[in-house]
């Protein structure tokens, strides 16, 4: 079968949208495996001029392209399918993005103004696990603390239909957890310059994970260089650096009414 399309016809909105989702998930799996569109286009035997079109949301794929790229990627063509209820999706944000962002701050305040639960993933953890989250690490490993981690936020998914989520900086870095936030959740990333970051993290008196390092700065824009791909699938980014609350909080609710 050749893999030269005809143009991608006009889509409605809804249609649209569920291209975008599409191509969303295309893209983020080529980002968790670190795979190239060159590669996924040689595996598929699909165009990358195609494949770019397809995570673009732009894409009019047949079924049967659709199964070669599922298969490219060794996942069930479901997987790549499946919708979602946006209403719902919506009615909950998730804050993302390392420590000293303001999440749990700004996160509160939202909370308050919107009428809804707040929810610090981290304590989550911490009551499943039945330990506080240094104990968690020291005594099960971060293997462990994924999973404790998985299972909090699929309780918070299950009972909490409308909630702002203060997320851990790291679970973008787990492909699964990751993917099921993005999946329920409109996710914001919360940004800050590396030295804000680290002002702000000082000033909480709790430097892990940074304890005993003499470059902390250094690791926060390693860190932030590392994560930049992962950061910047959310559906929305706000830079918090020299910004009072209010005014940050005013453009959170600005790019939460534009969704």
């Amino acid at each position: 079968m050749s893999s030269a399309l005809a143009p991608p016809q006009r889509a409605d909105n809804g249609e649209a949208g569920y291209l975008a989702r599409l191509g969303e998930r295309v893209r983020g799996w080529r980002t968790e495996q670190g795979v190239t569109r060159k590669a996924l286009a040689l595996a598929s035997g699909l165009s990358e001029r195609y494949l770019a079109q397809l995570e673009g949301g732009e894409g009019n794929i047949s079924v049967l392209l659709l199964r070669r790229i599922a298969h490219a990627m060794s996942v069930p063509i479901e997987e790549l399918t499946r919708e979602h209820d946006a209403t719902a999706r919506s009615a909950r944000v998730a804050l993302i993005g390392l420590r000293g962002a303001g999440k749990s701050t700004l996160g509160e305040k939202l909370a308050q103004s919107l009428g809804v639960p707040f929810v610090e993933l981290d304590r989550e953890v911490e009551h499943e696990a039945g330990a506080p989250l240094g104990e968690v690490f020291s005594m099960y490993g971060q293997d462990a603390f994924r999973r404790f981690e998985r299972r909090a936020l699929e309780r918070v998914l299950k009972t909490q239909p409308r909630a702002v989520i203060a997320v851990g900086g790291s679970l973008v870095t787990h492909p699964d957890s990751y993917r099921l936030l993005l999946e329920h959740c409109f996710c914001v990333w919360l940004k800050a310059s590396p030295a804000e970051h680290m002002a702000r993290v000082m000033a909480q008196g709790d430097l892990r994970p940074f304890r005993g390092r003499a470059a902390a700065l250094d690791e926060i824009r390693k860190l932030l260089a590392d994560r930049d791909n992962l950061y910047s699938r959310a559906d929305a980014v706000l830079d918090t650096s020299d910004r009072p609350l209010k005014q940050s909080l005013a453009e959170l609710r600005r790019a939460l009414e534009k969704a």
